[in-house]
């Protein structure tokens, strides 16, 4: 009973310390994540192309806050995540004209990414990137493919994530609705 009780405490202070977000938290990015960036840097051009044909550049985001989800099928921990993204953040924020989320699908071909959408009932837009182009300006080959990115109105990187962390997952979250303000 007691640690239910300190875990929830927990839990009411950690939401109430990111919901009161006044600035985006600096991050000091472990080497083993792999980023070949870092927090502050102006987001490279890319030129994303969507499951549909559609063509996505970088000056078609700007002043956009900007998620850049790195993933692919057969990565179990980004089939855990995206569940969340799509109801906690697509979900949320899919109206705003100043918000753009894209998954970014490592190097799949297109019949296999859309089914991987299908699969996993997300409807966010998914983007191919052949030859993992897209994810190597961001991350080291043999990086983990599990990363997002989050960029803010002025085209710079605000925040980056590895893995499918609660917590971090959570400040992401609250860095998006910051960044929204």
């Amino acid at each position: 009973m007691k640690l239910t009780f300190a875990i929830l405490i927990s839990l009411i202070l950690s939401s109430v310390c990111f919901a009161q977000l006044n600035e985006v938290p600096k991050q000091n990015i472990p080497k083993e994540y792999g980023y070949i960036v870092k927090q502050g840097d102006k987001m490279p051009d890319l030129v994303l192309e969507l499951t549909d044909g559609t063509k996505i550049t970088t000056s078609d985001l700007k002043g956009k806050v900007v998620m850049l989800q790195f993933t692919a099928s057969w990565c179990s921990v980004c089939r855990k995540e995206m569940p969340h993204i799509e109801k906690d953040i697509w979900q949320k924020h899919k109206k705003n004209e100043n918000f753009a989320l894209f998954g970014v699908d490592m190097d799949e071909p297109v019949d296999k990414v859309k089914k991987f959408a299908k699969d996993m009932n997300i409807s966010y837009p998914l983007a191919l990137d052949p030859g993992a182009k897209i994810f190597y300006t961001f991350a080291a080959p043999k990086a983990g493919v599990t990363r997002n990115i989050i960029i803010d109105k002025d085209g710079k990187i605000a925040y980056m994530t590895r893995l499918f962390k609660e917590d971090e997952f959570n400040e992401m979250k609250e860095v998006i609705d910051f960044l929204l303000k």
